[in-house]
Formats: structure tokens, C-alpha cells, sequence
């Protein structure tokens, strides 16, 4: 007996739906940690290394490389252009993780997308930062996600599937994060 596996969208409907069976069997197996470590190379030159995550009921041992994505500043912030600014990253977190989610989320409702590209643009003033105007945020006071999709759902539909992404509620909803300094 010849099997095809159900692809919609490059991603495996069957075993998406057998996620989703299991998680609902068993909740604790949505619990995921994942993890960065950080090094300060200098100025604002720094690397993060990325291997091990916790999901599924246990340690992940699948990744055999460890991953490594560099931050630093451009020279008119006083970088060398080593690689990407920090609040470029969290475009490029962000518009992976919308368009991830809505591709799978189309896909899990037998929605093909044939296309998606994004750009982003996020709006930052350094008086926040520079600590010249305490009324000023530090981060990113708004982001224009634009994406231009080729399928037959509505614009509505996969806004709407796009906004499952983790990373939009992490952005869009204050995430607590606790700083502890050790010497």
C-alpha cells in the first residue's frame, strides 16, 4: 500500500493534527522553554548560541549544531557593522513568527498559500534610550508588519491566523522578564 504524506503549505496536516490530539490528551506537553546564551564581544557587538530547548515532556536532544546569531550597531551608533541591531532582530523574530503561524494555521484549515513575503518597519527614538527625555519610550514606539500573500483566504482570514504567532503576544502584550545580576 502506496501513502502520501497530507502537505498543505510544507507543513504535515497529519502530524499537526497528532500535535494537537496529544496536547489535548495531555497539556503538559505544550510546556516548552527555550533558551539563549549571550556573550559581549564589544560595544554593542555581542553573540547569542542557541542549542537546547525543553518541549514536549522532556530535554530536546534533536539539534546536533548549535546556532549562533550575532547583535551590534551600525557606525553612527558607534558599531562596526558587525551584523544586525538588536531592534532589527526583533523584526526579523517577528515576521517569521507571523508569517509561521499563519501558514500553519492556514494549513491546519486546508488554506493554501502559495506566496507570503513581509517587510517590517519599526519607529525608535534614541532620546528614550540615550536617557535624554524620560517621557520617551526605549523601545519601539509602533512596527508596520505589511505582507503580501498570494491565496484565496481573505486579507481578514490570515490576519487573523497570523496573529497566533508567540512572538506577536510577546510584543503586543507586556511578558514579565526578570533581570538578576550575578558577579
Amino acid at each position: 500500500m502506496i501513502t502520501t504524506e497530507n502537505i498543505k503549505n510544507g507543513v504535515n496536516v497529519d502530524q499537526l493534527v497528532e500535535t494537537v490530539g496529544a496536547v489535548q490528551t495531555n497539556p503538559e506537553l505544550a510546556k516548552f522553554k527555550f533558551r539563549a546564551k549571550n556573550n559581549w564581544i564589544d560595544g554593542g557587538h555581542c553573540v547569542s548560541s542557541i542549542k537546547s530547548f525543553y518541549g514536549v515532556g522532556a530535554e530536546d536532544q534533536s539539534r546536533k549544531e548549535t546556532f549562533t546569531m550575532e547583535c551590534s550597531h551600525p557606525e553612527v551608533l558607534l558599531g562596526h557593522n558587525e551584523a544586525a541591531t538588536p531592534p532589527e532582530v526583533v523584526l526579523h523574530a517577528l515576521g517569521s513568527c507571523l508569517t509561521g503561524a499563519m501558514v500553519y494555521h492556514a494549513a491546519a484549515n486546508g488554506i493554501e498559500i502559495e506566496a507570503a513575503e513581509a517587510s517590517l518597519e519599526g519607529d525608535l527614538d534614541l532620546q528614550g534610550f540615550l536617557g535624554l527625555d524620560p517621557e520617551m519610550r526605549k523601545g519601539f514606539n509602533g512596527i508596520t508588519f505589511k505582507l503580501k500573500v498570494k491565496s484565496d483566504a481573505t486579507p481578514e482570514q490570515l490576519e487573523e491566523l497570523a496573529k497566533f504567532s508567540p512572538v506577536y503576544d510577546m510584543i503586543t502584550n507586556p511578558t514579565p522578564v526578570s533581570i538578576e545580576i550575578v558577579k
